[in-house]
């Protein structure tokens, strides 16, 4: 039969703390890959005391025996990889026979970031909160059939392909009638270097390697950025990322069949965060959310961003695990809710006047609001425990109500950013 993929995937806004999981999880496999996405991802591994982000490269990395391969879904900015690269060298880890990059891959331009620039200026108050990094932009032009590709810049014109792109992007940017200063000439050198240092890596046709690799019974797990409420169709559009971050964008992310799909592991924090713009029911303004924040350290990898946090929402989280088809749940930051005399579950919305359970067309506050449910909290600390039977009574209920209400257990705990601070139930 051959193996399967195994898909690990962010069940809310984003920022669960996949990288982590993914570091994690590596040794068991021989390779990890990124579906989609682009450098607003930002995953965070710590580990021996030392702190790395990865906004390209996946989280496979850091383990000697993992090939790691940028798929064809993810938008690739050259200046961005380099830098990450070269931090990743300074750090011993070289990646030149490690990391494959799929011909497929789009390139964001460096004008690419001037639309989106220029785009988020010129909607002032309605702004999605973009990361600025070129992303949307790239994405339509992929849709619109106009993008650049890694495979391109194996041409001999490749230069002529990405003046003729950078040129339609300048003559884009007068529509928006906002100033934005930039130096071309400066943003080409940048780019022609960047490219060349690109170039050390291999490119290949991803769809033949993953056929083969399954073929000969590679364990391949297949990460996803951001989280599946910022789904391009299933998230809360239009405050939304431009790619699929769902189970279905690893299909047309890597180029694999759905019925190669093995185990979904969905990834959500004990409570809930978002960054940037949009609705979030169960958003708090008040001091337990403040707490959550602090205590959380909810600030975004990639922007800094400070994350609005609330309670766990089950409806929406009942939502993901629906469209993903997740088969194990991993519960990140237990720890952080050490300390609340109550903690709170949104089990049930209330929609327009009506009771549901289940995640409407329409998630603004006007029409949404949560319905609480309440649990005791627990005030141990749990960073230095290592197994499930020393987790506090009170936590363990927690947990076993949320797999009664959403029909899938809770296989995996972290109680902490270190590799080590990982409960297996």
């Amino acid at each position: 039969m051959g193996n399967k993929v195994d898909l690990l995937l962010g069940l809310q806004w984003g920022d669960e703390g996949k990288g982590k999981i993914v570091d994690v999880f590596t040794k068991k496999y021989d390779i990890v890959s990124r579906f989609q996405g682009g450098p607003n991802a930002g995953h965070t591994l710590i580990f021996d005391s030392k702190k790395y982000v990865l906004h390209t490269i996946p989280s496979g990395i850091f383990h000697k025996n993992s090939t790691n391969v940028i798929g064809n879904g993810v938008v690739i900015d050259p200046v961005i990889f380099n830098k990450e690269i070269v931090k990743l060298e300074k750090s011993g880890v070289n990646l030149e026979k490690t990391l494959l990059i799929s011909r497929k891959a789009h390139i964001i331009l460096p004008t690419h970031r001037l639309l989106d620039a220029a785009s988020e200026i010129s909607k002032g108050k309605l702004k999605i909160g973009s990361t600025l990094k070129g992303i949307g932009p790239t994405y339509m032009d992929k849709t619109g059939r106009n993008g650049f590709r890694i495979g391109d810049i194996e041409l001999t014109n490749w230069k002529d392909k990405y003046k003729e792109l950078c040129d339609k992007h300048i003559s884009m940017l007068e529509y928006f009638n906002v100033d934005i200063q930039y130096d071309m000439q400066e943003l080409d050198e940048e780019f022609y270097s960047a490219i060349e240092s690109i170039r050390k890596f291999k490119f290949i046709d991803s769809e033949q390697y993953f056929s083969l690799a399954l073929a000969s019974d590679k364990r391949i797990l297949a990460e996803g950025a951001q989280g599946s409420l910022l789904d391009v169709d299933f998230g809360t559009y239009p405050f939304v990322t431009s790619s699929n971050t769902t189970a279905a964008g690893a299909c047309t992310g890597l180029g694999i069949a759905p019925n190669k799909i093995g185990n979904v592991y969905g990834i959500f924090k004990a409570y809930t965060t978002r960054v940037g713009s949009g609705p979030f029911p169960t958003e708090l303004f008040d001091e337990d959310g403040k707490t959550l924040a602090k205590v959380g350290k909810e600030f975004g990898a990639t922007t800094g961003r400070p994350r609005r946090c609330g309670w766990l929402d089950l409806v929406a989280l009942k939502y993901a695990i629906q469209i993903n088809g997740v088969t194990e749940l991993i519960m990140m930051k237990a720890d952080v809710l050490s300390g609340f005399k109550t903690i709170k579950i949104a089990t049930h919305y209330n929609y327009k006047g009506e009771t549901i359970d289940y995640f409407p067309y329409n998630v603004e506050e006007e029409n949404v609001s949560p319905i609480y449910k309440d649990f005791k909290g627990w005030d141990e600390d749990l960073t230095g425990v290592s197994e499930g039977k020393d987790l506090p009574k009170n936590l363990l209920d927690y947990i076993s109500y949320i797999e009664k209400e959403v029909g899938v257990k809770v296989s995996i705990v972290s109680v902490g950013p270190d590799r080590k601070q990982t409960i297996i139930l």
